[in-house]
């Protein structure tokens, strides 16, 4: 029998890579740092120093390159998970829906 990470469309790649998340909800739009642990054709894995973010976020994510070989990416995406990870922080899931 399939595992679940068997049944993925795409695989994950770990990068545990500094990023820049702006999030925009009804209450604001602020900046923060976040670390991406890991990323996949659709959607991308991020550590963020909240307690919680919404389902449904729109978040945009940049991450930059140390290396001219490597691109930047830049994604506008929407929060699908969040699992809390400490009493200030948590792990979100990102659904990208367009690359920049």
């Amino acid at each position: 029998m399939l595992g679940y990470d068997d049944k993925r469309n795409f695989f994950r790649m770990m990068v545990n890579s500094p990023c820049q998340l702006q999030v925009t909800d009804d209450e604001s739009s602020r900046t923060m740092q976040a670390m991406c642990k890991d990323i996949s054709a659709t959607g991308m894995s991020l550590e963020v120093d909240e307690p919680s973010l919404e389902i449904g976020t729109q978040v945009s994510v940049a991450i930059d390159s140390p290396s001219s070989q490597v691109p930047s990416l830049a994604a506008i995406a929407t929060v699908v998970r969040c699992e809390p990870d400490t009493e200030s922080s948590c792990l979100i899931g990102v659904e990208i829906t367009e690359m920049k």
